[in-house]
């Protein structure tokens, strides 16, 4: 019998029972099915009707994604299944309980970042939430999960940052995030945001205005960002008077960058070439940080991708720093998740299958 769970002050009493559901024998950790009581306090019924959601839709979404069962009468709710996930589970009720104190709904993307958050394997080992967090004038944005506080970590100290995964681990998201920081905090005199002129199929010539508006829409999700944390007229006030910068790749060509802090966005699609010229643009008291996702590369004529390039070039090298996301690091709808990981299988499939090609065209 393990011994009783407690989570920020909301006592988890067990009760072992046989069960028969859910059948989860193939949970890679020990199967010890059992029902487990727990207690939310204070007993309060708008708080508890906001936790379950509409028509119980929040304990359904952990329902399935832990593979146990949970009922409910009042403050006192049940969960059976496996004894690992029925703990996980227990200890991401209390934590969801304290969000109905200031919030009137706990909507169905609320469950998921928590159940990204944290993962079963950290609800067990009783990890606490991470208390690193970006404070920007207009709002203070929190980091979810081990990664994403790696990251955060790693742009505060290194020079050189690389951040590389799927679309929806707020890659671009944070780095922008850090950078106003950054610049509020005096710790950096400018905002640099770069991308490379090159998206899927699209061809800039054939794009109406002159350069300045043909590459506007491929920055837009950095202008969001900036708008979201320093508001409108400031970013644009910033824009210009030179402290916020947004251009092309090429425009960095031959500069030396002191004291700003340097964004470049999907990094997939610079050549080996304009990769090495970004780098050396490096100067004193500058922070760099080069975002991609390698599973993305639009680059033309089968040309080699200079974010992959960097990653075998400069793996060894001190004071770089390179986070690494996974589909679990979504923070988007489940659905992303599901369909990274699913390209992720077809690449995985497609590329076992060429090695079997090579080595059968080499036996013959």
């Amino acid at each position: 019998m393990p011994q009783p769970l407690t989570a920020r002050g909301c006592p988890i009493c067990y009760r072992s029972r046989q069960l028969r559901e859910p059948d989860l024998s193939d949970d890679s950790s020990r199967v010890v099915a059992l029902t487990a009581s727990v207690h939310l306090e204070p007993n309060d019924s708008r708080r508890l009707a906001a936790l379950c959601g509409p028509f119980d839709q929040n304990l359904k979404q952990l329902e399935g994604r832990l593979g146990i069962r949970i009922t409910n009468r009042g403050n006192l709710f049940h969960v059976s299944g496996p004894e690992t996930r029925v703990q996980a589970a227990g200890a991401l009720l209390a934590k969801l309980y304290l969000e109905t104190e200031n919030a009137e709904v706990v909507a169905a993307e609320t469950v998921h970042l928590h159940l990204q958050e944290a993962g079963v394997e950290d609800l067990l080992s009783g990890v606490d939430e991470p208390d690193e967090v970006i404070r920007t004038r207009r709002k203070t944005i929190k980091p979810r999960g081990r990664n994403q506080v790696g990251y955060v970590e790693a742009m505060r100290a290194a020079d050189i940052c690389f951040g590389v995964g799927p679309a929806g681990t707020g890659k671009t998201y944070l780095a922008v995030a850090c950078a106003v920081e950054a610049l509020e905090n005096r710790a950096v005199s400018r905002i640099l945001l770069v991308r490379p002129a090159v998206e899927a199929g699209e061809k800039l010539g054939f794009l109406p205005g002159d350069l300045a508006q043909k590459i506007d829409p491929y920055l837009r999700p950095l202008y969001d960002a900036l708008y979201e944390m320093l508001g409108v007229e400031r970013v644009n006030k910033y824009i210009e008077r030179n402290v916020i910068e947004v251009a092309p790749l090429a425009f960095m060509r031959g500069r030396t960058l002191n004291g700003s802090f340097i964004i470049l966005d999907e990094g997939q699609n610079t050549t080996v070439e304009q990769m090495k010229m970004f780098l050396t643009r490096i100067g004193f008291g500058s922070t760099a940080v080069i975002t991609g996702d390698i599973t993305q590369i639009d680059l033309p004529g089968g040309r080699h991708s200079g974010l992959i390039h960097v990653l075998n070039v400069l793996k060894d090298v001190e004071g770089l720093s390179f986070t690494r996301f996974g589909a679990r690091d979504v923070v988007r709808h489940p659905l992303v998740q599901r369909i990274v990981e699913a390209y992720a299988r077809e690449d995985s499939g497609r590329a076992a299958e060429g090695e079997r090609a090579r080595g059968d065209g080499g036996s013959g």
